[in-house]
């Protein structure tokens, strides 16, 4: 069985644990170590406890920064008693620093998997800053065997664009993790009942601009739109978040959820799905391809995206969702104001219709992704007999 030791930037965020849930299920073994930004360490992450590198803070890179040093003088304590791995998976940049020292600490040759899934906008600069972390970025990857991510733009603008990674690429998207039920089945049942038509915008909220635009959009519409959120809202990026929220009539933050447990039960509640993100305008939110574009298209919830991202260009592909013309109360309206339950329908419909396996993922491509793995760590031992043997 396939053994992976997997460093993250912090065991707490769901995503991590999607993660964790996908490798276990295709077979391979876990040692799972990294950060937290939870006050106290994390005690299971489904059946694993976590090796604790220590707290770090959202947005505060400096901080991480130093925390990834003092981990690297350690990490050899820290992983004391894990037996050596076959693949050491780094999940962002900061880990794949941490990788090689861990490969170290086992005295191993395991071949490392960087898992990048966003292009934080540090490494965009064009100052010393931008060009030196895109330099550490170099240099650490040219141990890296294999590079995971989830969205082509990120190859095409960042990647291949400065020449960061010289390794085979595996796209994997963020797909719904469907493992209770076939993924090839549509999902059942009728539509909601409108109006309120309601938007739902879920997981990471960290869009004040999305936030201030939905409450002006909801505000103007007289009752017909509502909003509901559900997630983790980024205090760092809007402190005032729950002032906020609860001072606008028709927005809700109805809290946490777990994925992919909870996710038939929240976007059947909707009719859309709030899939823009001006977090890192015209840089990683124009790329990315975010987890609630497949959750809410896996069940019929209609995805609205911003023209001129790689989401819109996948809605084009699929035939599928609303596109506004600009990040503008007027464009929303427009998009959205003359809905009726028999337009909802046929926009619904359409998603429906598409193969459920644009938007989910089942155990077959969990084994899929370990396969790879597989194949990786198999081509590293090869090589490296091949080299003691020449």
């Amino acid at each position: 069985m396939l053994h992976v030791l997997y460093l993250v930037h912090d065991v707490s965020d769901p995503a991590v644990r999607r993660r964790v849930i996908m490798l276990k299920a295709g077979g391979a073994r876990l040692t799972l170590a990294g950060f937290r930004r939870t006050a106290e360490p994390v005690e299971d992450v489904e059946g694993l406890k976590p090796v604790d590198l220590g707290p770090t803070r959202d947005g505060r890179f400096a901080q991480r920064l130093g925390a990834v040093a003092k981990a690297a003088a350690s990490i050899s304590a820290s992983l004391k008693g894990v037996p050596a791995p076959d693949i050491v998976m780094a999940r962002n940049l900061e880990m794949l620093a941490l990788a090689q020292r861990a490969r170290t600490a086992f005295a191993s040759s395991a071949p490392v998997v960087y898992e990048c899934l966003d292009i934080h906008r540090l490494v965009l600069r064009e100052d010393l800053v931008g060009i030196g972390l895109r330099g550490v970025e170099r240099m650490l990857g040219r141990n890296v065997k294999l590079l995971l991510t989830s969205s082509p733009a990120f190859v095409r603008q960042y990647f291949q664009r400065f020449g960061q990674i010289d390794a085979p690429i595996e796209l994997v998207e963020n797909k719904l993790l469907d493992l209770a039920t076939d993924a090839a089945q549509p999902p059942s049942g009728p539509p909601l009942a409108g109006p309120p038509w309601r938007i739902g915008w879920f997981g990471a909220l960290r869009c004040r601009r999305s936030l201030e635009l939905l409450a002006a959009f909801t505000r103007n519409s007289g009752g017909r739109f509502e909003v509901t959120m559900r997630g983790r809202p980024s205090l760092t990026e809007f402190p005032d978040f729950h002032g906020f929220v609860a001072s606008e009539p028709h927005l809700q933050f109805m809290g946490a959820y777990r994925n992919p447990e909870d996710m038939a039960g929240i976007y059947r509640q909707v009719h859309f799905s709030w899939a823009i993100d001006f977090f890192e305008d015209g840089q990683n939110s124009k790329w990315l391809l975010p987890n609630r574009l497949y959750e809410g298209g896996r069940f019929g919830a209609v995805p609205i995206a911003m023209a001129e991202t790689e989401t819109a260009s996948f809605l084009d592909r699929q035939g599928v969702g609303l596109i506004l013309r600009e990040p503008t109360q007027e464009a929303l309206t427009e998009a959205l104001s003359g809905m009726t339950a028999e337009r909802y329908e046929v926009l619904r419909r359409g998603v429906l219709a598409r193969d459920p396996k644009t938007w989910s993922c089942d155990r077959s491509d969990c084994r899929a992704l370990v396969a790879t793995l597989e194949r990786v760590a198999s081509d590293s031992r090869a090589g490296a007999t091949g080299a003691i043997a020449a």
